[in-house]
């Protein structure tokens, strides 16, 4: 069994538990085990823009040098969000050595000094260079055949492109994945398209706007259910639908779910690790040929 540093950020811990419990589950079966960071803390939530303030590197940096604690040089995270944000993190102290320095020293005495050495992966992208699509295709035990599902990327996975592990314009691991679990990826035209990020807060009718145009885009395609791996694009594109459709009464109320959700369906796992009660647009009914109604694989 391969071990690797697993570094799972705020939200994976409440409101996306079904997205950390499947990830967790597949990976098992795939042979690798997430090894939890002993401690870790928030990774600052959005990468800042304003590079000179280096107190604002301080938060994704530390979760780097917890990773050298535990005696790892990688470590994987699920959220896009977490991933861009360690990522330009640890590129920039890379790229300009002297703010490690001034970083070194601020951090506590007691941390070992941070050396740019760990290497930050998303679940996505150590997925498909370290166990391979065709890997996951053998463990597939229910393939989801004649199901289209469309992959949503979102801006923090290829995005800038000197970070992102995949077309800043057309990506297509996500969609490898797809078809690795037996479905029919859909193209569309809104995959990397904003899904309005935190205006969710302060201009809710604006997100849904947004959740309209990548949801109705995905729909005119044919997919059945859309896929993330973001908590906030996750957010955005299952709650606001209910918003979205009071302005756009054409809009038919499409299932979101995280990337390893229908993967541990198809890994003939246990449904309940999927937490579909939590979502607002169920997606059971997707998955009612492959399970019996107790939830065990037929």
């Amino acid at each position: 069994m391969t071990k690797i540093a697993y570094y799972p950020g705020c939200t994976l811990k409440d409101q996306a538990l079904g997205f950390e419990e499947t990830t967790i589950a597949v990976m098992k079966k795939l042979g690798v085990e997430l090894a939890e960071l002993s401690r870790w803390n928030c990774c600052g939530t959005v990468y800042s823009l304003s590079s000179d303030n280096l107190m604002l590197q301080t938060a994704p940096l530390r979760n780097l040098v917890r990773v050298k604690e535990d005696g790892y040089d990688a470590v994987v995270t699920l959220c896009s969000m977490c991933y861009n944000t360690l990522k330009r993190a640890n590129d920039l102290v890379r790229e300009e050595p002297e703010k490690l320095d001034k970083l070194n020293l601020f951090m506590n005495r007691e941390e070992v000094d941070y050396t740019s050495d760990v290497k930050v992966y998303h679940l996505l992208e150590y997925m498909r260079d370290e166990i391979g699509f065709d890997a996951i295709k053998k463990a597939v035990k229910l393939p989801l055949e004649g199901m289209k599902l469309a992959a949503y990327y979102g801006c923090l996975l290829t995005r800038p492109e000197t970070l992102g592990f995949d077309d800043v314009e057309n990506p297509t691991s996500l969609d490898k994945l797809i078809s690795a679990m037996g479905a029919e990826p859909v193209k569309y035209a809104y995959k990397t398209e904003c899904c309005g990020s935190y205006e969710t807060v302060s201009a809710p009718a604006a997100v849904a706007e947004r959740t309209y145009s990548i949801v109705k885009s995905a729909a005119s395609a044919g997919a059945q259910a859309i896929l993330t791996s973001c908590p906030l694009c996750f957010y955005n594109l299952d709650s606001r639908q209910k918003l979205a459709k009071k302005s756009h009464g054409d809009l038919k109320e499409m299932p979101i779910m995280y990337i390893t959700q229908p993967l541990a369906v198809a890994f003939g796992l246990d449904q309940e690790i999927c937490r579909f009660e939590r979502n607002q647009i169920k997606p059971d009914s997707l998955f009612e040929k492959l399970m019996s109604p107790s939830g065990e694989s037929t």
